[in-house]
This record gives C-alpha cells, structure tokens and sequence, in this order.
C-alpha cells in the first residue's frame, strides 16, 4: 500500500475511532510518547502555547478515554468526522524511520439526541506520523480549529 493510501486509512481509522466512541481505537492510533493538541487558529498562528486540550503520551490519552466514559457528565450528542484528504508536506526515511508530516482539513458535526445536526468544528490537522511495528501511527496530532468560539465544552477529541 502506498503512503498516501495509508494516511487516508489513518484518518478514516481516527474518524470511526472517535464517532463510534471506540476510545480505545482512539489511544491506539498514537504512538507510546504521541501528543494531541487542541488549539485555536489565532493561538496557533501567534505562535501563543494555549492549548483548550493537551495530552502527552499515552497515559494522559488513556486518561481521557476513562474520563470520556466513566466520569464527565454531559448532555449526550453524537459527532461525525468529514475528513479530507490528506497532504503530504514532508516524507522522510523508511521502515521504521519513516515519518511523514501531513495537513488535513476536517469538519466536524454534532447531533444532539433532540435536535438536528449542526457543524460543531472546523478546521486542520497537522499531523506527525511515524511507522510503529510495520503500522502508522500519530506521534503529534495539532487539531487547530477555525472559530474561537466553542459551544459549550468539547468532550471527546476533534
């Protein structure tokens, strides 16, 4: 399978992870060390460190995924992943040294058990992927998103 091909499968691997719920898919998408960064495009582009999420490595993923299930309580809505393809900005090595640094555009819906859909985020990922045991994975996810304003609290990942 070419690189390209496997980055379309990463992104649609993350899109079902994170809308069904499956936060264990989710965790293993990232490498032992992998980071998930949440910011706003103003943020981002000022170069201002604020991130509304930030995890480091694959305890605090595993952190969240508890939290998602066991402990935060919120009004229950369902969210759906539209993911463009990705664009390769750097390729370097291979095999095990292979990393890849990709942007994707995304779109992201939300459902509220009694409403009707809204878009709920906007934006990239720029991602860092590396090659893990013969599978890529995410050693840095930076979700910057479009608005700076939120409705309400952000849940799950973007």
């Amino acid at each position: 399978m070419s690189p390209i091909a496997e980055l379309i499968a990463l992104q649609a691997d993350y899109a079902a992870a994170v809308d069904g719920a499956d936060w264990d898919a989710w965790v293993a998408l990232f490498t032992e060390d992998g980071v998930y960064r949440l910011v706003p495009r103003e943020n981002h582009e000022r170069g201002l460190p604020l991130a509304t999420l930030a995890f480091a490595g694959e305890g605090m993923l595993k952190d969240r995924a508890y939290a998602i299930r066991e402990t935060l309580f919120h009004d229950p809505y369902y969210q759906r992943h539209v993911v463009g393809l990705p664009r390769l900005l750097r390729h370097e090595g291979s095999g095990d040294a292979e990393r890849i640094e990709t942007e994707t555009h995304y779109a992201v819906f939300r459902t509220k058990l009694n409403g009707p859909s809204t878009v709920f985020n906007v934006g990239r990922y720029l991602d860092t992927v590396v090659r893990r045991a013969g599978a890529l994975r995410l050693a840095r996810r930076l979700v910057v998103y479009d608005s700076e304003m939120i409705p309400n609290s952000i849940i799950y990942p973007i």
